[in-house]
């Protein structure tokens, strides 16, 4: 297999477009292969067109010790340690990952949910999204509170579902407002909505969810990529972004100080959704988000 998928990269310089055989042999490898062949194939470029991101696929069938003798160094080696670790790997003793890139812990903490991961088969692949409690439908005031300038808290909602929108048909919008989390959903268009509390555990998972995801047709960035713009939005909304790297106990708490909503307008949602409000009581504000992808 790997002498085919040799042959078949080296086609293309010769007019004859094998590229594809290639990309799924690879992504065969690492997904079924032991770890001594699985883990050549994590490199920079590798499997541009498969089912989902090499580091992410392999590191849902191989153990990180299966994996690091035989990864190759650079940016995917960390990003496989970091997709082991969303899968509760502790990696805090293991070597040869850079720990300036990615800038979290390897290792979950407690206050962390159990994210959403990616179930890798031969032919397919599932991306399964966090269960919502069930929404309670409200009437959202007939005014729009005053909006508050802040494109930090603005970016780092709208970045989990970049893919969405840059690579997809997704849109998205975020709103921040001097009031409640009625007001910021408010601010987005609905004059009616759903809505229910959630934990800071099920917010960080469904963020995570949101940032790992391509949407309907963008690349998939992965769970650990997810994982991470998870904690760059909850650290932003949270007043701790200039601390960044945030350390994580600070992190826990200042979350636990904030009130999460999920929520969705009056049309039952199709394909991939972000609709999140969040207040933040001791400031007066409140933010929301509302994204959407469709095939």
């Amino acid at each position: 297999m790997v002498d085919l998928k040799g042959r078949c990269r080296h086609a293309v310089d010769r007019g004859k477009q094998l590229w594809a055989i290639a990309d799924h042999i690879e992504y065969r490898l690492a997904l079924e292969a032991p770890g001594e062949w699985a883990g050549p194939m994590v490199f920079e470029g590798a499997g541009r067109f498969t089912l989902g991101p090499l580091p992410e696929v392999t590191a849902s069938r191989h153990t990180w010790a299966e994996l690091s003798p035989h990864l190759p160094e650079g940016p995917a080696r960390t990003v496989t340690a970091y997709e082991r670790v969303v899968r509760r790997e502790d990696l805090r003793q293991a070597e040869g990952i850079d720990p300036l890139m990615v800038e979290l812990p390897l290792i979950l903490m407690e206050w962390e949910p159990a994210y959403a991961v990616a179930t890798y088969h031969s032919d397919k692949a599932e991306f399964p999204a966090p269960d919502l409690p069930r929404m309670q439908e409200v009437v959202l005031p007939k005014i729009s509170p005053p909006p508050v300038d802040e494109p930090e808290s603005s970016d780092a909602l709208l970045s989990l579902t970049r893919p969405w929108t840059e690579e997809s048909n997704g849109r998205a919008e975020a709103a921040i407002v001097h009031g409640d989390a009625l007001g910021s959903i408010r601010s987005l268009g609905p004059s009616r909505a759903r809505i229910a509390p959630i934990l800071p555990e099920l917010a960080m998972a469904l963020m995570a969810w949101t940032g790992a995801s391509g949407g309907a047709h963008g690349r998939r960035p992965g769970a650990a990529a997810g994982r991470y713009g998870a904690w760059w939005a909850a650290a932003t909304l949270s007043g701790l972004i200039d601390e960044w790297p945030v350390p994580p106990d600070h992190l826990g708490e200042a979350i636990n100080e904030l009130k999460w909503y999920v929520w969705s307008d009056l049309i039952s949602p199709t394909g991939w959704t972000l609709h999140l409000a969040v207040e933040d009581p001791p400031h007066g504000l409140a933010f929301a988000v509302a994204a959407v992808d469709a095939m």
